[in-house]
């Protein structure tokens, strides 16, 4: 069976990474791709790699009948257009929804704290599920509709989980410092994306108040079963993809004797052992070792000189940070094999 797939804003990144991805997909076909700026355009003309499959398919303007009919669509739409569509989107009937934005992820009072405004569809919140399929993979599978996760709050999370699941370490005050390529600031011009301002160039962004935080937050909560309180701190560096999250952590009173780097690491391996998106690593991976592929690569140490714990993940922001974990989310929605499509090999060199 073929699942017919809508893509509401399918010229930015996100959107040309999931016709790149469902292309390669068994179960799903493009029937509808949308576009603001680019209406009218061909996919081809706009993304040159995707032409010799995608001949003759043009992005229709961004409305919901546009996507009428569609087994599932994905929005990837700019923060704040999701919401104001969505009401008439789930109004069309469409069986399933993967919003890659940010505005189903929080509740509606976190999301007025961190985003500065009222939600303008609150009565629809309840009816996505937090898409972080490796920490909330019942809930998912149960839901309707998914809120995909950001890509920091991902490879984040997935490097912190363990520990705050095990309660190895405080629940508070851990410090996630955070690399992340140009492509996760959008294809849209911005004056800080520009080359010449990027290019031999590191800087912080985002302090004190990365939207982020509150995703980190939520789901390491939900893991650790009690309130987790994180600093965030988001870097760009001058490479198109990747994100590599570094993390530190005291170690919980009852653990503080017990801990070294192989039984973390052992831990690690116990927790993602049926993870197939989840690589536990010996060494470091870096961001290129994830590249294209829909894979975060972890692993963690204890440093007895300061009594730290340290946890690390990599990652392709455009693949398992956004639109892979949505293709993964769609798996299980649809009832389908959560790796169908997707693949864990990254490109090298």
């Amino acid at each position: 069976m073929s699942y017919a797939v809508g893509i509401l804003g399918a010229s930015g990144y996100t959107g040309a990474e999931l016709l790149r991805l469902v292309a390669a997909h068994p179960e799903l076909s493009v029937r509808t791709v949308t576009a603001e700026s680019n209406a009218g355009a061909a996919v081809g003309d706009v993304y040159p790699s995707l032409a010799a499959h995608y001949r003759d398919v043009y992005y229709a303007p961004t409305e919901a009948a546009a996507v009428a009919g569609c087994d599932v669509v994905f929005c990837c739409l700019p923060h704040g257009a999701s919401q104001r569509l969505m009401g008439e989107l789930l109004d069309t009937a469409v069986p399933h929804v993967i919003d890659l934005g940010a505005d189903f992820r929080l509740p509606a009072d976190q999301y007025a704290t961190w985003y500065g405004h009222d939600h303008e569809a609150p009565e629809l919140l309840g009816r996505f599920a937090f898409g972080m399929t490796e920490l909330f993979r019942d809930e998912v599978k149960s839901a309707t509709h998914v809120a995909n996760p950001g890509c920091y709050p991902t490879a984040a999370s997935l490097a912190l989980a363990p520990l705050l699941a095990h309660h190895v370490v405080e629940p508070r005050g851990i410090v996630v410092s955070a690399a992340s390529g140009v492509s996760g600031a959008g294809r849209s011009l911005k004056l800080t994306s520009h080359f010449s301002e990027v290019n031999e160039n590191v800087s912080a962004y985002g302090l004190l108040s990365h939207r982020h935080t509150a995703e980190i937050e939520l789901a390491l909560t939900h893991v650790a079963g009690e309130p987790v309180t994180v600093i965030f701190q988001p870097h760009l560096v001058p490479i198109t993809r990747g994100i590599l999250a570094s993390c530190f952590a005291r170690p919980a009173v009852d653990s503080v004797d017990s801990l070294d780097t192989p039984t973390l690491l052992e831990l690690y391996r116990a927790y993602y052992a049926d993870e197939p998106f989840v690589l536990v690593t010996e060494e470091p991976s870096g961001t290129k070792a994830t590249y294209g592929a829909n894979a975060v690569h972890v692993t963690v140490r204890f440093d007895p000189r300061t009594n730290t714990v340290l946890a690390f993940a990599a990652e392709d922001n455009l693949v398992k940070g956004a639109s892979g974990q949505a293709v993964q989310n769609a798996n299980l929605v649809l009832g389908l094999s959560e790796q169908l499509g997707l693949s864990t090999i990254g490109v090298a060199p």
